[in-house]
């Protein structure tokens, strides 16, 4: 289990059906978290339609039903599959080698509004992670703005589609690691200080590594970024859009990034909201988490010694959580089904907390509450980060996390250099560092070779607008200059918030968003949104 944390969090769907807002917010705006129950797979949902054909579309209410509750206001919602090389290859399919003559299917769900006028096409949705389900944020954001979902602008001008791509949820969905080895790596001490408990979490990695590699074998490279923006190419003309309108979320940047330079001339327009820079590999991208949860974490202390009354942990909140984890490594609370709040759980209630503002109460309330003996608002946060249900059983976010990632990454830096960072980072990054260094392992001890995605210019391709926000703790803002500048066609449009990812978060952020997407205008050169 990767210890980066750049996948959007969702809440889970029983927390969904008692607070819709909160729930379609949270599916955008965070990172690294659950997936919502997925809906039945049943016959009904058809034959994948062979690459290059026209796909047939059905009604699909359960969807929504099984995710929400219920659909949206005056939406309509369909889906389908598609069928995809495992290997593209040069683009048409590899004849050759791993995966060569078969398939993958990607499945589809288009969410359509009945007061649709003028209609401009489809916008084509990734949440990010690498492991979060296009298919569930297509009904999230089907809800309007309202709820934190797209706004009327949008919806009645492009049917929403979501994809899950290749090993995510339900297209072909990559399952290698036990909920025993989840719970274990979750739980675990996130600074294993001791040789012992290093070596303990190099075995553990090693475990869930060995597992994958006799599942899926020469076929994990096949699981990568390339492969999957190659995807979404059939995507595109299976909704029968000439060029592609793409809205990318965290890791859906990378993806959007990479489809730009795979396919420049089929672009439209696309938004990538929190960027990951292609070009920085493991340990830069690792020591960049750290430092901007470091950040995230400090601006959360600074509002705590601010807001006493709503903080019960103030005025010295980073002394309280860096207790709570102290103690949880030598006593751990217990919870009343006998589960135990190890600090690896501490933790990642901390992370899940810090993926948007509103997250910050209750990560003071959950600590507050575990010092009187009480773990269950822990549980719920670090629960909702690693789609751990309340039966035990995980989704299988973190199995295509690594494997997507993993897939990708070239770096490969010695057990004997991450002990070294994690004592550096100890020192830079106190909090988060250790666990960002340690969390290196898991991909170095992955096996199956790798496909890296290409970092160039997307040379052909019409303006993109890359959007950072300036408090983001998982996509740290210095990564969204970056990206834009590495396309060579991009344009930072700046929100000066908290949290992961930004639209539609603030009028200003929004208005410039529906202008590109609607009518391609471009954001004006060095916009920046306030925070409110």
């Amino acid at each position: 289990m990767t210890r980066t944390a750049d996948q959007p969090r969702m809440a889970s769907s029983r927390r969904a059906r008692r607070t819709l807002a909160g729930f379609v917010v949270a599916a955008l705006l965070t990172a690294g978290c659950t997936l919502p129950a997925f809906a039945p797979r049943t016959e009904a949902e058809g034959v994948a339609a062979p690459t290059g054909s026209t796909p047939t579309w059905r009604p699909c209410p359960e969807v929504p039903d099984e995710l929400v509750g219920r659909g949206a206001p005056n939406m309509r919602y369909e889906c389908t599959r598609i069928a995809v090389p495992r290997d593209w290859g040069n683009g048409t399919g590899a004849t050759a080698g791993p995966g060569a003559g078969q398939t993958f299917e990607i499945a589809l769900l288009r969410a359509r509004s009945t007061k649709q006028r003028d209609r401009i096409g489809s916008l084509v949705i990734n949440p990010g992670g690498p492991g979060g389900s296009g298919v569930d944020t297509a009904v999230y954001l089907s809800f309007g703005s309202q709820f934190g979902g797209l706004p009327a602008s949008i919806t009645e001008r492009f049917d929403i589609v979501g994809f899950d791509p290749r090993g995510v949820s339900r297209s072909s969905p990559v399952k290698c690691i036990s909920d025993a080895d989840l719970d274990a790596s979750f739980g675990y001490d996130p600074d294993p200080a001791s040789q012992s408990a290093f070596d303990g979490f190099v075995g553990l990695s090693q475990r869930i590594g060995r597992g994958c590699g006799d599942r899926y074998g020469d076929q994990l490279p096949l699981y990568g970024t390339e492969q999957a923006a190659r995807d979404m190419d059939a995507v595109r003309a299976a909704v029968g859009d000439d060029k592609l309108t793409y809205l990318g979320y965290s890791y859906g940047t990378l993806l959007g990034a990479t489809y730009a330079q795979l396919y420049p001339q089929r672009v439209r327009a696309l938004v990538l909201d929190g960027a990951v820079d292609p070009q920085q590999r493991l340990i830069e991208g690792s020591e960049s988490q750290a430092r901007g949860f470091e950040r995230a974490f400090t601006n959360f202390t600074n509002w705590c010694a601010a807001n006493a009354g709503r903080c019960p942990i103030a005025p010295d909140a980073r002394a309280a959580v860096t207790s709570a984890i102290d103690k949880a490594k030598v006593s751990p609370v217990r919870g009343d089904d006998g589960r135990e709040a190890t600090a690896g759980w501490v933790f990642y209630a901390v992370i899940s907390s810090l993926y948007t503002e509103s997250g910050w109460q209750e990560l003071a309330q959950a600590i507050d509450k575990l010092a009187e003996g009480d773990p269950k608002d822990v549980f719920r946060l670090a629960d909702a980060y690693a789609g751990r249900e309340d039966n035990g059983h995980y989704s299988n976010l973190f199995d295509a996390n690594l494997a997507i990632n993993c897939a990708d990454e070239t770096e490969k830096p010695s057990r004997q250099q991450i002990r070294q960072l994690q004592s550096e980072w100890r020192t830079k990054y106190p909090l988060f560092g250790p666990a960002l260094a340690v969390g290196m392992l898991s991909c170095v001890e992955w096996p199956g070779g790798r496909d890296p995605y290409p970092t160039g210019k997307a040379h052909g391709a019409p303006p993109i607008v890359v959007v950072g926000t300036t408090g983001d703790p998982a996509t740290p803002y210095e990564q969204t200059p970056r990206l834009a500048s590495m396309l060579g066609v991009g344009r930072v449009l700046t929100w000066e918030g908290e949290g992961h990812t930004a639209y539609p978060q603030t009028s200003c952020i929004t208005n410039a968003v529906d202008a590109y997407l609607i009518n391609l205008t471009v954001p004006r050169e060095g916009l920046r949104c306030p925070p409110r």
